[in-house]
């Protein structure tokens, strides 16, 4: 077992040494090709607007020639490449020696007797130096280019090579072993960690299934991130093998070009950046410790420390949401210039796309916001408040920015718009006006053989008789309508219980039945098709004495 632990520990620690060799390879390889990658080798406009060109060699820029409109820079320069690509190929080693000879164009150079270029005076005023200097630079890098690709195809060469690609293969075999061994031991070992670390606020609330719902995603985020990191062994695997030998480096360097140079690219903006990150960073930690703030001041004033004039309680809510969005927002006006990327016009397209699809469909959503904080602070309605909105009845239980929500009296929990509790009539039963209290009524129809002063009394003797109902001021009756078959009569007496409205106006109806049966009059006469013979008028005068019948 030690054996074993003792081997795993140099394995892992080859693989590591591996995956940081890599990493660190593809940072010098990556910004090799980015010096000699085909966007370096494309053809660049002179200030004269004749065209130039590089001649590269195995993906090496040997010089620069110039071009007309008979031969284009790019097509002299592949040409030349074609050329030096024959000689190194054919030419034996004893003849690989330059020779530069004078012709009608400039000076021709030759190796091996295979002519490979022509350096012309337009060259040589692109170089800025004298004709016959720039040709014996060209011939030395042409020489040198030509040793230079018979040397990687050497035995010896071909050999280390093959020694390199063995040692990389070696290594990704036994970090992939590692890798198809450990991967679901990992998941699983991350899961157990959070499980054990969720273990006690599944306890307390009861949400076992929540604990596992993490501590899956958890396993399989670990299993993905894997799998990630796996893929990039393998690709840098294959790009360092490719590079061992020389017939495939041109396959290697596509790969590190159209790769890593876009992640070194990647990686070279975020260091661009990273003044306006710093700067991100220091709005975010001001912006963090003023919202603190104000949540330490509010929370101080609900706790009563201190007080403002004037201010209601049920405001510290909403104001200090109000307030925590008004720092957010002006730190989002202060970020906005340093954000990566901000003034591209792609950004600000995007940004002004998002203004557009808020602003069309918001507008119920900004309506009932606005409306709330009207209702907020206008002191009309308050949390606690008994409320009438339309048909609906109930005790005012949260007022939000978006909606109100009410408990009604058959303990329903209603929802309503700010909107529509902004344009709807609300009646108040629970905000004192004056000192009288609420004024509560209720109508009956009685027939008009029954004296009005009866009738008046026997109304006033039901509100007397019903709890909650205040006996000062006096409670009063008014005759609000002539009927066709009856005269309507109003009793209306004080509550200072306006929550128990409907309990207190059920009790006044009992009462009311419970009075007139007593004194054997009959509410709301039924209609009938013809008059009686005898009118229906009071015949005696009223004795002024109610009678009491009691079970």
């Amino acid at each position: 077992m030690n054996r074993i632990g003792h081997w795993m520990r140099r394995s892992g620690i080859a693989a590591l040494s591996f995956v940081v060799f890599c990493i660190l390879s593809s940072f010098s390889s990556a910004q090799e090709p980015s010096v000699n990658s085909s966007t370096d080798l494309a053809t660049s406009v002179l200030q004269d607007g004749i065209l130039a060109a590089p001649v590269t060699f195995e993906n090496e820029k040997l010089f620069l020639v110039r071009g007309t409109s008979v031969l284009p820079a790019t097509e002299r320069a592949n040409r030349i490449e074609d050329r030096i690509r024959l000689a190194a190929r054919s030419v034996s080693k004893e003849k690989i020696q330059p020779s530069i000879e004078d012709v009608q164009f400039g000076r021709q150079i030759s190796i091996g007797g295979n002519m490979i270029t022509i350096t012309t005076l337009a060259d040589a005023k692109l170089e800025q130096i004298d004709i016959d200097v720039l040709a014996g630079l060209q011939a030395e890098a042409i020489v040198d280019a030509i040793l230079a690709y018979r040397s990687e195809r050497s035995t010896d060469a071909r050999v280390e090579s093959a020694v390199s690609a063995l040692g990389w293969s070696i290594g990704f075999v036994i970090l992939s072993i590692l890798f198809f061994r450990s991967k679901d031991k990992a998941g699983e070992m991350v899961a157990t960690l959070v499980r054990r670390r969720f273990q006690g606020l599944e306890q307390a609330t009861g949400a076992v299934v929540r604990g596992k719902a993490l501590a899956n995603l958890a396993k399989f985020g670990v299993k993905v991130l894997l799998w990630v990191f796996y893929l990039v062994v393998l690709y840098y695997y294959l790009t360092f093998v490719l590079l061992a030998f020389a017939e495939t480096r041109p396959f290697a360097e596509a790969l590190l070009t159209y790769v890593s140079a876009p992640l070194m690219g990647i990686f070279q903006g975020f260091v661009d950046q990273l003044p306006n990150l710093i700067t991100l960073t220091i709005i975010a930690i001001v912006t963090r410790y003023a919202l603190n703030a104000l949540k330490l001041f509010f929370d101080n004033l609900e706790a009563g420390t201190f007080t403002l004039k004037d201010f209601e309680p049920h405001w510290i809510g909403p104001t200090f949401y109000l307030a925590r969005v008004m720092v957010i927002l002006i730190a989002l006006v202060f970020s906005y210039p340093f954000i990566p990327g901000s003034d591209s016009v792609v950004f600000q397209g995007l940004t002004i796309l998002a203004g557009i699809m808020v602003s069309l469909g918001s507008n119920t959503v900004v309506s009932n916001m606005m409306a709330g904080l009207f209702v907020i602070y206008r002191r009309s309605t308050n949390v606690g408040d008994r409320i009438e909105v339309g048909d609906r009845v109930g005790d005012v239980v949260d007022i939000k920015l978006m909606e109100t929500l009410i408990k009604s009296t058959k303990n329903e929990m209603i929802s309503i718009p700010n909107s529509q509790l902004l344009n709807s009539e609300v009646v108040n039963f629970t905000r004192k006006i004056d000192g009288s209290g609420l004024l509560l009524y209720t109508t009956v129809g009685i027939g008009y053989e029954e004296p009005k002063e009866k009738v008046k009394a026997m109304l006033i003797e039901a509100s007397r008789r019903t709890e909650g109902l205040k006996k000062s001021p006096h409670p009063f009756v008014l005759c609000t309508g002539l009927a066709d078959y009856a005269v309507n009569y109003q009793i209306n007496a004080y509550s200072s219980r306006g929550a128990s409205r409907p309990r207190i106006l059920s009790d006044l109806h009992e009462n009311i039945l419970d009075v007139f049966n007593e004194n054997g009059v009959q509410i709301m006469t039924p209609s009938y098709e013809a008059d009686p013979t005898d009118p229906k008028i009071p015949t005696e005068d009223w004795s002024g004495e109610l009678h009491h019948v009691r079970s």
